[in-house]
């Protein structure tokens, strides 16, 4: 169980949310604190999970992944086997940005980028149509990315 954040350490997990490339010392002087104490409390952050990764966002359109789908799938049976064979199905791939277990109509919503239409075409077949676990999926074509981000709010 993570320790309560006080307001340093929220204002440190603001500013590392925004830029994670600033150095310790960087941060210190931006929220009034020691190199140290910016390092201890980075270190309990990730011990914590409070910090999950430290990644670089990349552009998909940037990359050669200019398309993204907003897919809806929802499954045949709820089963917990077949809930974590799906769960594992979708972390072993690379077009699948995002999937979340949902409450609603729908079981899983999936973020997926292509390069284009028709290797989007042949994505849905190999991992939706040809599944005898999935009832019926929907994809949605993103025409405009008008925000997209990981910030929490602190």
């Amino acid at each position: 169980m993570p320790h309560p954040l006080d307001d340093t350490d929220k204002r440190l997990l603001d500013i590392l949310q925004r830029n994670n490339r600033l150095s310790a010392d960087e941060l210190g002087d931006q929220i009034g604190i020691s190199r140290s104490s910016v390092q201890r409390r980075m270190k309990r952050f990730r011990e914590e999970g409070i910090i999950e990764a430290d990644i670089s966002v990349l552009s998909a359109k940037a990359v050669g992944r200019p398309m993204t789908f907003i897919v809806e799938v929802e499954l045949e049976r709820e089963r917990t086997d077949l809930l974590d064979e799906f769960r594992r199905s979708m972390l072993a791939l690379d077009d699948v940005q995002q999937c979340y277990y949902v409450t609603g109509h729908t079981d899983f919503i999936l973020i997926v980028t292509s390069t284009d239409m028709a290797a989007y075409e042949e994505f849905s077949r190999q991992v939706f149509t040809d599944n005898p676990n999935i009832r019926r999926f929907h994809s949605n074509v993103v025409v405009n990315r008008v925000k997209a981000g990981l910030q929490v709010p602190l």
